[in-house]
């Protein structure tokens, strides 16, 4: 019972860190847009700055697919 308590803990920790990282990266995001749009950056940093957007998103996703056929394999689901 306790082996499992661990790996509840470790998952749940893992949807947290997933979590924090997609609200980071929309804020963060929208933050570089509405400076970009005040500031009048060129559209290359914008693209920039939407490349990296993705990217956190990309990376939250996949973790979110492993986080999800791990819950399935340990019978979470």
């Amino acid at each position: 019972m306790d082996e499992q308590t661990e790996i509840d803990k470790d998952l749940a920790r893992h949807a947290r860190l997933i979590s924090l990282v997609i609200a980071a990266t929309m804020i963060l995001w929208m933050l570089s847009q509405w400076i970009g749009g005040r500031v009048g950056l060129p559209d290359q940093y914008v693209f920039l700055f939407d490349l990296f957007a993705l990217a956190g998103f990309l990376w939250a996703l996949i973790v979110t697919f492993q986080l999800w056929r791990k819950r399935r394999e340990l019978g979470k689901d």
